[in-house]
């Protein structure tokens, strides 16, 4: 029998400025919480602080819809649908969300996030520094909201990812009656943003969740390649 999964909440007291370090800011915070760290744990960390820390934000008024034009076209790579005031586009990384990921829900009024330039690069910067200051090997996932295709609601999902790969792979492996699966690919990195947001919240101010327990193939993995090839889509 496999144990169990535990998900941990991390909130981090005060609010993220361009420059502060995500990673400092999640040591101090175990700290203060007496929570350690181990090795093989996953640091699930909510992409506002990471834009914020990097400076990835933008001046944008309620009501302002020139600048979020402006802004979505800046953003999106390439807009897919449109209706009234939801834009659906494919962002420079490949995602495909609503208004290019633009955000203005937990941030100081009058303000926006954007999506980090390069999410895998941030995870990878965030982990090696965890790294250094706590001596654990641990995975980092970024991650943000989608909504998503055929489903109400939005759920948590990866966009950037270190230290472990995003997906588990079943193929050529039996199922409990021995037939060969063919197909089957768990996307196991948006399955733990999904799990971590249970304990995040919108609006409780726990920008962080370490999932402890959950089954990883540890690697070099890339949120960039949980994104359908555009010709492997049949509904865009």
């Amino acid at each position: 029998m496999r144990p169990g999964v535990t998900i941990l909440p991390l909130p981090i007291e005060g609010e993220f400025e361009k420059g502060d370090n995500v990673a400092d800011r999640i040591c101090f915070a175990c700290a203060a919480q007496g929570l350690e760290l181990l090795d093989d744990d996953v640091v699930v960390v909510t992409h506002k602080i990471v834009s914020k820390a990097e400076g990835r934000t933008a001046p944008m008024d309620q009501g302002d819809y020139e600048t979020r034009e402006a802004l979505i076209a800046k953003e999106g790579a390439t807009i897919l649908r449109r209706r009234n005031d939801m834009v659906i586009t494919r962002t420079r990384h490949g995602f495909v969300c609503a208004s290019a990921g633009i955000d203005a829900s937990n941030v100081q009024p009058g303000t926006v996030t954007l999506l980090p330039l390069d999410p895998d690069r941030s995870a990878r910067s965030i982990r090696s520094r965890l790294k250094r200051l706590a001596g654990v090997d641990v995975s980092v996932i970024i991650s943000d909201t989608f909504g998503r295709a055929w489903r109400v609601g939005q759920t948590n999902v990866a966009i950037g990812v270190a230290g472990m790969l995003p997906t588990i792979n079943y193929k050529d492996t039996t199922d409990s009656f021995g037939r060969v699966l063919k197909v089957t690919n768990i996307a196991v990195a948006d399955e733990i943003a999904a799990a971590a947001e249970l304990v995040m919240g919108k609006s409780e101010g726990i920008p962080v969740a370490v999932v402890r327990g959950a089954m990883v193939a540890r690697g070099r993995g890339r949120a960039r390649d949980l994104v359908r090839p555009a010709q492997d889509d049949l509904f865009l």
